[in-house]
């Protein structure tokens, strides 16, 4: 039996190996506290449930569904995207409801990157960006995302003989897992470089939602002639706590949607109609669930970031996301610093590595961890003794 070189080549996926690191710790009657994967631990809120409940009773809802969605559906997103950025759309050709934004980020490379291609890709980022490119037989060229750029790519720095071959230009704020975001004029700013290179944008959005400080972030949707080059992932999965079910959506562009489409036509049966149904309460039902949710995850973000801090990371508070991007001490990789967090105090994080080349230094940590674990774990980062700390010595000296 010979596996397929694309199987062969690929990585584990970063999160895969987290879990199974967990699970033998946990197996050995070891207490590990997990700030690792960003899954919300607030449950999905009741007026959703009752919905999805009350849908999954109906026959008509046990059928295969067609893979585009109710046209109900489609237009419940319009309708939400209108409302939240004031951004109007076709509900019959610019709108595609997605099994969790996540399928159609890894597909829609399948639409445009042929062996050879180039998708330009930040780095540090979600994974799948570059994944999705290596499946379709394509190359990513990373853009790296630092510090002193605020975390936005600097897309003037990307070589000619590059930008001739790439396809696609992937974006993603507010950001995982820098906790970053981007405003309005560097959309309008990545809407003109996608012009003058012949390059289709695709834009990661699902944390506009998870916003702190009374922060609204923007939809690239917004910025001027961006329907004319990309389409931006959405995703019910942070907004409304609802990742188990594994609904999302793509709107944009009606040809890269027509594509996605066509491609998801060929491959799935598209989402169980009772789910729809829920996301369609929470879309148009009451907004005041998100509201709430972030005030939890604010008030957990300040007190995060002020452990940190005390310990000798780098942590500054993210304005949205629902991540806190923290620097290590001086002594330590990413890998290394989580390892050994994991064994003297028995706290997951993720290593920023795992993110990417630029990742490397800092790590990353979730604020989707119940209050009394977020409590118990900051209260063991709290505990925890760097051994390689000169005494005396101020690690900024």
């Amino acid at each position: 039996m010979k596996l397929a070189r694309r199987i062969e080549n690929l990585p584990p996926y970063l999160f895969v190996e987290i879990s199974k690191k967990i699970a033998e710790k946990r197996a050995k009657g070891e207490d590990v506290i997990t700030f690792g994967i960003g899954d919300p631990d607030i449950p999905t809120p009741a007026h959703i449930i009752d919905r999805l409940c009350k849908a999954a009773q109906d026959p008509a809802n046990h059928r295969y569904p067609e893979s585009d969605g109710l046209p109900e559906l489609r237009r419940t997103i319009a309708e939400w995207y209108k409302k939240r950025f004031d951004v109007s759309l076709d509900a019959d050709k610019e709108v595609a409801p997605l099994i969790g934004a996540k399928e159609g980020i890894a597909h829609i490379a399948f639409c445009f990157i042929e062996p050879g291609d180039i998708a330009l890709v930040p780095d540090p980022a979600y994974p799948v960006y570059s994944i999705g490119t290596s499946l379709a037989g394509g190359e990513p060229y990373y853009l790296p995302l630092t510090a002193e750029n605020n975390f936005l790519p600097d897309l003037n720095s990307i070589p000619e003989e590059v930008l001739k071959k790439a396809k696609l230009l992937w974006i993603n704020y507010p950001n995982n897992p820098t906790g970053a975001v981007a405003d309005l004029a560097f959309f309008n700013r990545t809407v003109q470089f996608a012009r003058q290179h012949g390059l289709a944008v695709c834009h990661d959005a699902p944390y506009t939602e998870v916003a702190f400080d009374n922060y609204q972030p923007v939809s690239f949707l917004q910025a001027e002639g961006a329907k004319e080059v990309g389409i931006e992932f959405h995703s019910l999965s942070k907004s409304y706590n609802m990742t188990g079910w594994r609904i999302g959506m793509a709107v944009g562009n009606a040809t890269m949607i027509n594509a996605l489409k066509t491609l998801k036509s060929n491959i799935d049966s598209g989402i169980p109609q009772a789910i729809q149904y829920a996301a369609i309460e929470a879309l148009a039902g009451s907004q005041e669930c998100i509201r709430e949710h972030n005030a939890i995850y604010q008030r957990r973000r300040d007190l995060m970031v002020d452990i940190l801090n005390s310990i000798g990371l780098e942590a500054t508070s993210p304005k949205a996301s629902l991540y806190v991007w923290a620097k290590v001490p001086e002594g330590y990789n990413s890998t290394d610093f989580a390892t050994d967090l994991l064994e003297q105090v028995g706290v997951v994080v993720t290593p920023g590595i795992g993110y990417g080349k630029s990742g490397e230094g800092y790590v990353r940590l979730s604020l989707t961890i119940p209050d009394a674990g977020l409590v118990k774990g900051l209260s063991r980062l709290a505990g925890w003794h760097n051994p390689k700390k000169v005494p005396g010595k101020s690690r900024l000296a």
